[in-house]
C-alpha cells in the first residue's frame, strides 16, 4: 500500500495561512515551523505535517504520532516502525507519501542547470537523454527527483553514487506537471 498527497496551490502560501495552521499542529512542529525565516519555509513545514497527519489517519487509522530522524536525517514514526513516510517540497509544490514499505519522494521545480551540474549528477546516457529532450529542464528535474527519491528511500543521504543510483533495481515513478512547473518522483 502506498499513498501520495500533493499540494500545489502556492497562492495559499501566506502569513495568514501560517497563522491559521500553527494552533492545530503539536508544539514540536510549531517550533520547527517558526524557526524558518521566510513564509514559504513556515508554510511548507506546517502544511506537510498536516498532509502527513491526514494520510496517516485515513490509511493507517493513526490520530497521534511522533516523528524522529535517523542518522542521515530520514524521518520515521517512533512508535510505528512498520509505517514509512517521506516529505518533500519546492517552490511549486509540497508532496507527502506514506507506505507499509520503505519509500522516498522528491519534488523539484524546473530550473536551468549548468554543464558542470549535469556532469556531476548524470551518467552519459542520462545526460544524452536530457540534452536531446524537447524540454531539458523537465528531463533534468525528472532524473534528479528519481535519484533524490531513491536516496531518501534508502535513508543514506546523497552519496557519491549519483551516476549509478538508478541502476540498482529500485522502482521509481515520475510525474511531470508542466502547468505548475515541477517534477515529482517516488521510489519504493
Amino acid at each position: 500500500m502506498m499513498r501520495v498527497s500533493v499540494f500545489d496551490d502556492m497562492t495559499l502560501c501566506t502569513d495568514a495561512q501560517v497563522e491559521s495552521m500553527l494552533p492545530i499542529v503539536p508544539e514540536p512542529r510549531r517550533s520547527e515551523a517558526l524557526s524558518f525565516k521566510h513564509t514559504f519555509g513556515r508554510f511548507a513545514c506546517l502544511k506537510s505535517y498536516l498532509m502527513l497527519a491526514e494520510l496517516l489517519s485515513s490509511e493507517f487509522g493513526l490520530e497521534k504520532f511522533s516523528i524522529a530522524t535517523g542518522e542521515h536525517g530520514k524521518p520515521y514514526l517512533t512508535d510505528h516502525p512498520d509505517i514509512h513516510f517521506n516529505i518533500s517540497h519546492c517552490r511549486n509544490a509540497i508532496a507527502v507519501v506514506v507506505s507499509d514499505n520503505p519509500v522516498g519522494i522528491d519534488v523539484e521545480s524546473f530550473r536551468h542547470f549548468s554543464d558542470g551540474l549535469l556532469d556531476k549528477t548524470m551518467n552519459p546516457e542520462e545526460k544524452a537523454g536530457i540534452l536531446s529532450s524537447e524540454s531539458p529542464e523537465e528531463a533534468f528535474a525528472a532524473y534528479w527527483t528519481c535519484k533524490e527519491a531513491v536516496f531518501k528511500m534508502q535513508g543514506t543521504g546523497i552519496t557519491d553514487n549519483l551516476h549509478n543510483i538508478l541502476s540498482g533495481g529500485v522502482t521509481t515513478g515520475t510525474k511531470i506537471n508542466r502547468e505548475k512547473g515541477y517534477a515529482l518522483s517516488v521510489a519504493w
